[in-house]
């Protein structure tokens, strides 16, 4: 039975499923969010992006946006990054 995936395969999946979200703005967003900060990821940072992840994209750059409130689990440091959208580039 194979053990819990690596560090490098974690970061690997989600930076695919950073990528294809399914709309170019949610993917410029999160892909360009993945692209800047992940280097800098501890494990319970990375844990937080997959957990986004798993969110839907409306939800996501509305957070993002500061159209809608932040929920709890998501709200801090790394919200804050999100946030900034300095990181995406066109």
């Amino acid at each position: 039975m194979p053990g819990a995936p690596t560090r490098e395969a974690r970061l690997a999946r989600a930076k695919f499923r950073a990528w294809h979200r399914g709309t170019r703005e949610a993917d410029y967003m999160i892909g360009g969010f993945f692209d800047r900060h992940h280097a800098d990821w501890d494990e319970a940072a990375l844990g937080w992006f997959e957990a986004l992840l798993d969110e839907d994209d409306v939800e996501i750059m509305a957070w993002a946006l500061e159209a809608q409130p932040v929920p709890e689990k998501y709200a801090g440091q790394m919200m804050r990054q999100l946030q900034m959208i300095d990181y995406v580039r066109i």
